[in-house]
C-alpha cells in the first residue's frame, strides 16, 4: 500500500496539542492497515518567525508543494504582536494559501445531537443543522493591492482594496454548486450588491455560472441579512458561497451555531484537488499546554483531508460517527461541558475518538 505523504504545521498555541491527536488517530487508522502514511514536519506561523525569523520559510512551502496533504493546527499569539507586520505569524498562513494556489476554503457547520444544547441558540433550532459555507481564499480585500497605511493631508490613511476577476469568481460558485449536487441542491450567494462594484459582479458571474446548473437553485442575499438569517434560521441554508471577507465573518458565526468553535474543521483546497486542512478555531494561547483544548475540530479537518485529498470518504464517514458516538457517550473538554459534567482532557478526548472507530 503506497504511504500518503502528510505535511504537519503544528503551528503555534493550542496548535501542536490538537494536531497530535488528530495524527494519532490517523496512526490508529494505519495501524489497522486501512490506509498509509508518510509523515512530515514543518515550521509555519509564530513558531516559523522564532525558528527562521519568517512565518513561512521556504523550505515548507516546498513540503507543501511536495505532500498529498497539509494538516495545520494554528497560528498567531500575543508574543508576536510588536512583530514587524511582515513577521506576523498570520502572514505565514496568507502566504501557503497563496502558495499553494489554495482558492476554495470549505468550512462545514454540523450540529451533532448531543450537542444540541451546547448553542446560545434554543435547541429546536440547531438541532439537524447542516451548512457547508464555501469561501473564495485568495482574492478579494485580504489579497488586493492598492494596500497599506499612508500619509495623506497631514494624516494617516489606512486602504486595503476589494478586488475580483470574474474568472475567480466563476471558479468558485462553481466548486460550491457542484458541492450542492452532492448535497440537497441549494446554493445561497452572499454579497454586498447594493453597495460595492465588486460585489455586482458577482452576482453578475454567479447569474451566468449557474445557468450549466439547472438542477441546483441559486438564491442572493446582501451579507448583513445573510448574517441575521444564519442565527435566525440556520436550518434553512445548505450551501452558501461567498468572498474571502463575508465568508471568514460567517463561517464564524456558523462555527459559534454549535456551540464552540473548536468543533469545526475547514479544508482549503487548490483546482488539483491537494489541500490544507486546519480546525476553524485561533491559537489560545491562554490554554496552550494546560490539556484543555478541544481536538475534534482538528480530527474532523483530518477527516475533511481524507475525504477530499485521499479519496477515502469511507475512512471520512468513519471518523466523522466515531466523534459522535463519543460525544453521545458523554465525554466533554470544557468548552462544550454543561455544568456538572466530567470534564475530559485533550488527549482523553482524542483517545475517545479512537475508541469509537469501528
Amino acid at each position: 500500500m503506497k504511504p500518503h505523504r502528510i505535511l504537519l504545521l503544528p503551528g503555534d498555541g493550542i496548535g501542536p496539542e490538537v494536531t497530535t491527536q488528530a495524527r494519532r488517530l490517523l496512526e490508529t487508522l494505519a495501524a489497522r492497515g486501512e490506509i498509509a502514511f508518510e509523515f512530515e514536519e514543518g515550521l509555519i506561523g509564530g513558531a516559523a518567525v522564532d525558528a527562521r525569523g519568517k512565518p513561512l520559510p521556504e523550505e515548507t512551502l516546498v513540503a507543501a508543494r511536495r505532500a498529498d496533504a497539509v494538516l495545520m493546527g494554528a497560528v498567531g499569539g500575543p508574543k508576536w504582536d510588536g512583530a514587524p507586520r511582515a513577521a506576523h505569524p498570520e502572514r505565514g498562513l496568507l502566504a501557503i494559501r497563496s502558495g499553494l494556489e489554495l482558492y476554495a476554503n470549505l468550512r462545514p457547520v454540523r450540529c451533532a445531537d448531543a450537542l444540541a444544547d451546547a448553542s446560545s441558540l434554543k435547541p429546536e433550532l440547531i438541532r439537524g443543522v447542516d451548512v457547508l459555507i464555501v469561501r473564495e481564499l485568495t482574492g478579494g480585500i485580504y489579497f488586493g493591492e492598492p494596500r497599506g497605511i499612508f500619509e495623506e493631508d497631514g494624516e494617516r490613511v489606512g486602504i486595503n482594496t476589494e478586488r475580483y476577476r470574474e474568472s475567480e469568481i466563476a471558479r468558485i460558485c462553481r466548486n460550491a454548486l457542484e458541492l450542492a449536487r452532492l448535497r440537497r441542491g441549494q446554493v445561497v450567494s452572499v454579497d454586498k450588491a447594493n453597495v460595492l462594484e465588486s460585489s455586482q459582479l458577482w452576482r453578475e458571474v454567479a447569474k451566468t455560472v449557474a445557468r450549466d446548473y439547472p438542477d441546483v437553485r441559486l438564491t442572493h442575499l446582501y451579507v448583513d441579512n445573510a448574517a441575521m438569517q444564519l442565527v435566525r434560521s440556520p436550518k434553512s441554508f445548505d450551501v452558501m458561497v461567498t468572498s474571502n471577507l463575508f465568508g471568514d465573518i460567517l463561517s464564524d458565526i456558523g462555527a459559534q451555531l454549535t456551540g464552540s468553535i473548536g468543533l469545526l474543521p475547514s479544508a482549503s483546497l487548490n483546482a488539483d484537488g491537494r489541500g490544507l486542512y486546519e480546525p476553524v478555531h485561533g491559537s489560545a494561547p491562554d490554554i496552550a499546554g494546560r490539556g484543555l483544548a478541544n481536538p475534534l475540530a482538528a480530527i474532523l479537518s483530518a477527516a475533511m483531508m481524507l475525504r477530499h485529498s485521499l479519496g477515502r470518504s469511507d475512512l471520512a464517514e468513519r471518523v466523522e460517527r466515531a466523534v459522535e458516538r463519543a460525544l453521545a457517550r458523554g465525554i466533554r473538554t470544557a468548552d462544550i461541558a454543561r455544568p456538572g459534567q466530567d470534564v475530559v482532557s485533550t488527549v482523553r478526548m482524542g483517545q475517545a475518538v479512537a475508541e469509537a472507530l469501528y
